[in-house]
C-alpha cells in the first residue's frame, strides 16, 4: 500500500498539477495561495494514503484537501476576510471535481483562463512563459532555469514577481477577447512548446522522455487549436514527434536515430490525425511551427527511412529559414 500510495501521487503530480492548480485558483483567486495550499494537499495525502489507501478519486481529494488548506490560510490572515467570505459562497467544491473528471476537452475554461493570465502582456516575456511552465506543466524552478539557461534563484525570483504581479495589477483570470487574443497568443504557444520539449527530451535525472509532459501539453494544444493556424501547427507538430515516442529509446535508455527506429512501433493514428491539421496549418502564411510540422510529416509519411522526401524537405527547410533565421536551422 505504501509503494501505491507513493506511486500514484508521483503520477497525479506529473500529470495533473496543471489542472488541479487551474480549480483552486478559480477558487482562491491567488495564485501563490493556490499552489502553496495544492503542495500541502500533496504532503497531507503522502501521510494518508499510506496509512488508510488511495481514495477512489484521488484528484478530488488533493483538490478539496487542498481547498480546505485554502480557507485555513485566509482565516489566519484577517485582512482577507472578505475573500474568505467569497470562498464560503463560491460554488460546491463537488461541482468542480466532477467537472475536472471529465475529458480534458470537455473542460477547457478552467486552464484555458490560467494559460491565458500567465501570458498577459503586462508581464515581461519570459516571466510569461516561465509562469506558464510552473503552473500549468507542473516543472520545478530548476527545469525551468535550465530550459532559458538561468540561475535557479534567477528564476525563483522572476516567477514570485510574476505572481504578484498578477495579484497587484488584478489582471484578470480570463479568456482574452479577440482583440486582444493575438498579442498573447504567441507566448501561449511558446510555452505549450517548452512543455512538449522538456517531456520529448527531459533536462532533468529519470527517464529521458516524460509521456506525462508531451500529454500535458498536447492536450494545451487541442485546447487553444480554434485560436489561429499556427496553433493548429503547433498541435500537428507535437503530435507527429510524439507519434515516434516508443521507437525513439532503446532497452538502456539510449536515444534510437530516425534512420534506425522500428517504424512498426510509431503511432499511426497519431500521424493520421496531424495530416489534415497540417494541411489546415498551410491555408494563408504558415508560421514557423506550421512549416516545423510539414517537415516532421515528411519524415512520418514513408515506410521507410530510404523513401524520405530529402528534396521536399529542403524545400520546406528552405521557408523556415526565412520565417526564422538561425544557425540552428
Amino acid at each position: 500500500m505504501h509503494l501505491d500510495a507513493d506511486q500514484v501521487l508521483e503520477e497525479l503530480y506529473r500529470s495533473d498539477w496543471g489542472r488541479i492548480v487551474a480549480a483552486l485558483i478559480r477558487v482562491v483567486g491567488d495564485f501563490e495561495l493556490a499552489e502553496e495550499a495544492a503542495q500541502e494537499a500533496f504532503a497531507a495525502a503522502v501521510d494518508q494514503w499510506r496509512i488508510s489507501g488511495v481514495p477512489n478519486l484521488p484528484r478530488a481529494w488533493i483538490i478539496q484537501t487542498a481547498k480546505h488548506k485554502a480557507i485555513d490560510h485566509i482565516r489566519r490572515q484577517k485582512r482577507f476576510s472578505e475573500k474568505l467570505n467569497l470562498i464560503a459562497a463560491s460554488e460546491p467544491c463537488h461541482s468542480v471535481l466532477d467537472g475536472l473528471d471529465k475529458d480534458a476537452n470537455e473542460i477547457p475554461d478552467d486552464r484555458l483562463r490560467l494559460i491565458f493570465t500567465c501570458c498577459h502582456p503586462s508581464l515581461p516575456r519570459e516571466a510569461q512563459v516561465a509562469l506558464t511552465l510552473r503552473t500549468l506543466g507542473g516543472l520545478e524552478t530548476d527545469e525551468i532555469a535550465r530550459a532559458f539557461l538561468v540561475p535557479e534563484t534567477t528564476m525563483a525570483q522572476r516567477l514570485v514577481r510574476a505572481k504578484r504581479k498578477i495579484r497587484d495589477a488584478r489582471i484578470p483570470y480570463e479568456v482574452p477577447g479577440a482583440s486582444d487574443m493575438a498579442e498573447r497568443l504567441g507566448a501561449v504557444l511558446t510555452a505549450i512548446y517548452l512543455i512538449f520539449n522538456e517531456g520529448y527530451a527531459a533536462t532533468k535525472g529519470g527517464p529521458l522522455v516524460r509521456t506525462d509532459l508531451c500529454a500535458e501539453a498536447m492536450r494545451l494544444g487541442r485546447l487553444v487549436r480554434q485560436t489561429s493556424a499556427e496553433a493548429t501547427g503547433l498541435l500537428a507538430l507535437m503530435l507527429l514527434q510524439d507519434s515516434r515516442r516508443d521507437a525513439r529509446i532503446d532497452e538502456a535508455g539510449d536515444l534510437i536515430v530516425l534512420e534506425k527506429q522500428d517504424r512498426r512501433l510509431w503511432h499511426q493514428q497519431q500521424i493520421a490525425e496531424a495530416l489534415p491539421l497540417v494541411a489546415e496549418a498551410f491555408r494563408g502564411q504558415p508560421g514557423p511551427y506550421s512549416v516545423q510540422a510539414a517537415i516532421a510529416l515528411q519524415h512520418c509519411k514513408p515506410a521507410r527511412f530510404e523513401d524520405t522526401d530529402w528534396p521536399e524537405i529542403l524545400r520546406l527547410y528552405d521557408i523556415l529559414e526565412r520565417l526564422q533565421p538561425s544557425p540552428i536551422v
